[in-house]
């Protein structure tokens, strides 16, 4: 079926960006840029007296709403989109003393909503600060020969907020039991054994995990003590070696 040409209908003024050369049948002026059709006959938006107002591009809904808002006298530019068959809105026309009283009300409104957010980040900032306290505190509570500087690392690394660590899954944000130890246990592989250093020898995740394991149990049975030191631990043996390369290990959290 044709596209029609003809604009859709709406109540108020309605301003078309044409596609085609036209001139204004009133004072012939053009090619014209905007029109407004009078009996289906193309008029410039001075004759349609509409040549004071002033273009506003859409995107803006707040702006756009309020500039209709602020304005006596307004128009909607639309504009054919021969691809999809359709006219479509481009903006609006409003006068240019609404439009500056819209514009702010809406820097108003953006300080407002600059300093709640302001607002929002420092109370982030101190549920997280209280979080990873107690984050900490359950490590310690679950692993009494942990260091408190370490366990105060592990629970801020754990609970990076955005981060998809297990601090901030549900059972990490209910201090779940599973949750701690999990973050436990992936910290000591990380920094108490060679498991960085043997994924970039390039041997393969599982096979690394299991070289390590034995390492990892150790000092978790070690922080499992309540009589143990918390203390430095000794330092990880030496690196074991690679089995046979079989390709880019996987990025282990």
């Amino acid at each position: 079926m044709a596209p029609s040409a003809r604009p859709p209908e709406r109540r108020g003024f309605l301003v078309i960006q044409p596609l085609k050369r036209r001139y204004c049948v009133a004072c012939r002026r053009g090619p014209l840029s905007m029109l407004v059709l009078e009996d289906a006959a193309p008029r410039c938006l001075g004759c349609a007296d509409l040549g004071h107002l002033v273009f506003l591009p859409r995107g803006d809904t707040a702006l756009t709403r309020r500039s209709r808002e602020e304005s006596t006298l307004s128009a909607v530019v639309v504009r054919f989109n021969r691809r999809r068959a359709r006219y479509e809105r481009q903006g609006v026309l409003v006068e240019e003393a609404a439009l500056t009283r819209a514009e702010g009300r809406c820097l108003a409104d953006a300080e407002a909503r600059r300093r709640r957010r302001v607002r929002d980040a420092r109370r982030r900032a101190a549920q997280d600060v209280r979080f990873a306290a107690a984050f900490a505190a359950e490590v310690r509570r679950l692993f009494p020969g942990c260091p408190v500087e370490r366990a105060g690392e592990i629970a801020a690394h754990a609970s990076v907020r955005g981060s998809g660590r297990v601090g901030r899954s549900a059972a990490g944000r209910a201090l779940s039991e599973g949750a701690v130890v999990s973050a436990v246990v992936a910290s000591v592989r990380h920094v108490d054994t060679p498991y960085d250093r043997l994924l970039m020898a390039g041997v393969p995740r599982q096979e690394a995990r299991r070289r390590i394991a034995a390492g990892v149990e150790a000092v978790l049975r070690q922080w499992r003590d309540r009589t143990a030191d918390s203390g430095p631990l000794p330092a990880p043996g030496p690196l074991p070696a690679p089995g046979p390369r079989t390709g880019v290990a996987a990025v282990d959290q």
